[in-house]
């Protein structure tokens, strides 16, 4: 019997295939068109809009909505931004079928159109807080479109102009920024070495002066010391800003930076110059990234950035600052806190905000109407967001992005008005926001390209290509993990100045910790759980206990002999849960202060519930409450009943928050609306 139904299949199975192997290759009939296939419906038609969408947007977005529609526009209407009609709508977005080469020919194309069209006017050469929020706005704009892109741009304008600006003095900003706000000059930035980059004091490039000719020579000593990752050195860069170590007769001066041009008017590399491409990447592939070494390469001493020290010409050193670390640490201050790299996070911390919007406007919208499965006998199949776990999946992100939005606000905000008062501030929230935003990132584009199946794997619907091209952002301008270190090592800073001289303290947001030790209650009910000051204390409890647990740990190392570098290092565990406190403790105060300004409403009360979520999935995801005692485990199960609350509640303002994000619809993916007709027959035959 088993025999003859194994045969039985067998032939069924062998008339199928036949089937499909007999039938010609004809042109689709109305078969593909029955009445019984699926419709897409716009989720327009069923989900509730709650809250005034645009003003959502205004406080997400916060200033220069305008500049940043009319640069939309641009785009839009630019040929050489590739737009492409599917399912009816239009769609821009790189065209990442190209080669490598390619990609980066239409990087520089889209540059000269954005400049034909005035979109850098000012960018270095305006001066004041609006000037620069423009700049900021228009660059967060430019990336939603395409990421290397916005940093070629900013590797331009933010590094090497950063520079010029802040490290160099008037006759370096008279000669070099209009020029390098019109491109006449394309500009680059090399610090990084084959074998240093955070360190940047071991950099071993070194250059002399010769009095003879009042000339600096550059050289590159060995091959570690080749300038590696340079943004735009493979192609289009014909000036560089050169760190290298500065030997003046004989005594090291330390780190100092110069200009040095690298390609003439015609594009030639110049003599005694060596660049080699650094290759192919997982991302950001429209950006000619370089290695360059130097021969004795001759510059003019005038090149020299002299904002701290200077060279005579007859080759005696100049400056102020007696002690060359001293010296440094001034100028990489400048760098730091003024200009190319601490910018270089904001804009970074802020970019990968909107990467994180991007992905979770497409996968919720494909959410709201892609349906799976049926719950009953021939009933219909359940929309992806109406399954709890989908919910769980999106929305904490989500709440998530909102409460980013808000810090990336604040650091905007904080570097736009920054004084030489608030650079260590300005440094340490940063580092701080750069590591959490762009880990926050990563995370968000693997859940929503998980979140959209197949669909999620075409680059066509950006989420699953963004992954790639924003990888990148955990390691440059510094190292999430190095950063988050320095974050703790300058709150260790204040816990030590603030016990030695015996005063409260101040700054960095410590001020909580001169108050009474936060108590969190054995019985955590809903109401409890949802009251921001709740939520601010068990956040500021973590913070003030860790920071004791981890100068305790730094001091007991080094009374068994340990140096302090070395028990900083030995105490790297500690190290990183504080730095993750103070991040979240920071966002969640800025979230609080965002929602302050909103009048009683809609718009008020869904905020209520994104900063619950936001507060309650950090207590629930970080094992520091459970493992240090803030929570007990009846509280800790609290809390993730809590967040399955807040999912059920956020689910019928999903549409409306995702449309709240300051994403253009042509600047999403098909499988966002239409993702019927955007596969349809008659699509693949345009």
């Amino acid at each position: 019997m088993a025999q003859e139904s194994s045969i039985n299949t067998a032939s069924r199975r062998t008339r199928i295939l036949n089937n499909h192997l007999v039938q010609s290759p004809s042109k689709p009939t109305s078969c593909l068109q029955s009445n019984s296939c699926l419709s897409y419906s716009p989720p327009e038609l069923t989900e509730s809009f709650d809250f005034d969408i645009k003003e959502m947007r205004k406080i997400l977005d916060f200033h220069n909505l305008e500049d940043r529609d009319w640069l939309f526009g641009v785009i839009k209407q630019g040929r050489v931004f590739n737009g492409k009609e599917r399912g009816g709508r239009l769609f821009v977005s790189p065209d990442y079928n190209q080669t490598m080469e390619q990609q980066r020919e239409m990087t520089m194309k889209r540059i000269e159109y954005l400049l034909e069209r005035g979109a850098f006017d000012g960018w270095l050469t305006k001066k004041g807080v609006e000037a620069e929020l423009k700049k900021l706005a228009l660059l967060e704009a430019i990336q939603i479109f395409d990421h290397s892109l916005a940093i070629k741009i900013g590797v331009h304008f933010f590094l090497w102009g950063g520079a010029i600006q802040f490290m160099g003095t008037k006759r370096h900003h008279d000669k070099w920024l209009r020029d390098t706000e019109t491109f006449a000059i394309k500009g680059c930035f090399s610090m990084t070495e084959l074998g240093h980059g955070s360190n940047v004091r071991g950099i071993e490039t070194v250059t002399t002066y010769d009095s003879k000719t009042g000339e600096f020579v550059i050289n590159t000593p060995c091959e570690s010391a080749q300038k590696y990752w340079i943004g735009g050195a493979a192609n289009h860069a014909t000036h560089t800003i050169v760190f290298s170590q500065l030997n003046i007769n004989g005594v090291n001066e330390g780190v100092h930076a110069l200009i040095a041009q690298i390609r003439d008017v015609n594009g030639n590399i110049c003599p005694n110059i060596c660049i080699a491409d650094c290759g192919h990447k997982i991302g950001l592939n429209g950006v000619d990234n370089g290695r360059i070494w130097f021969d004795n390469v001759r510059i003019p001493r005038e090149n020299l950035l002299n904002s701290v020290a200077d060279v005579s010409p007859d080759g005696q050193y100049l400056s102020a600052i007696k002690d060359q670390d001293q010296v440094i640490l001034f100028q990489l201050s400048r760098v730091f806190f003024l200009a190319p790299l601490t910018s270089g996070r904001v804009t970074i911390a802020t970019s990968a905000i909107y990467s994180s919007k991007i992905g979770l406007a497409i996968a919720i919208r494909y959410a709201l109407s892609r349906r799976a499965f049926s719950i009953t006998p021939n009933g219909p199949e359940v929309l992806l967001l109406d399954y709890p776990s989908h919910q769980r999946r999106l929305l904490p992100l989500l709440a998530k992005s909102y409460a980013m939005s808000f810090g990336g606000n604040y650091l905007k905000m904080m570097y736009v008005n920054r004084t030489p008062e608030s650079a260590k501030t300005l440094h340490v929230v940063s580092s701080a926001f750069k590591a959490i935003f762009t880990w926050h990132n990563m995370r968000t584009l693997q859940e929503c390209r998980e979140a959209c199946g197949g669909q999620g794997l075409k680059t066509e619907n950006r989420v699953g290509h963004l992954k790639g091209e924003f990888d990148v952002q955990s390691t440059f301008e510094g190292d999430n993990n190095v950063l988050m270190q320095q974050v703790s090592k300058a709150l260790l800073s204040e816990y030590v100045a603030a016990k030695k001289k015996n005063k409260p303290f101040k700054g960095l947001g410590l001020e909580h910790m001169n108050g009474p030790v936060p108590v969190i209650q054995s019985n955590l009910t809903s109401t409890t759980l949802r009251n921001s000051q709740f939520q601010m204390n068990a956040h500021c409890l973590r913070e003030r206990d860790l920071l004791n647990r981890f100068a305790a740990e730094v001091s007991l190392y080094q009374s068994k002999g340990e140096s302090k570098e070395r028990a900083f290092i030995l105490s790297y565990q500690l190290a990183e849960d504080l730095g993750r406190a103070f991040s979240d403790r920071a966002i969640l105060q800025t979230f609080i202060d965002a929602e302050a300004n909103v009048s009683a409403g809609s718009l008020k009360n869904v905020l209520g519930l994104l900063r619950s979520m936001y507060a309650l999935i950090c207590l629930e995801e970080d094992a520091a409450f459970l493992r240090y005692g803030y929570l007990s485990t009846d509280n800790a199960a609290a809390v993730r009943n809590e967040v399955t609350k807040l999912c059920g509640e956020l689910r019928p303002h999903a549409l409306a928050l995702v449309s709240s994000l300051g994403i253009p619809d042509a600047f999403l993916s098909p499988i966002a609306f239409n993702w019927i007709d955007a596969n349809s027959w008659s699509s693949v035959q345009k």
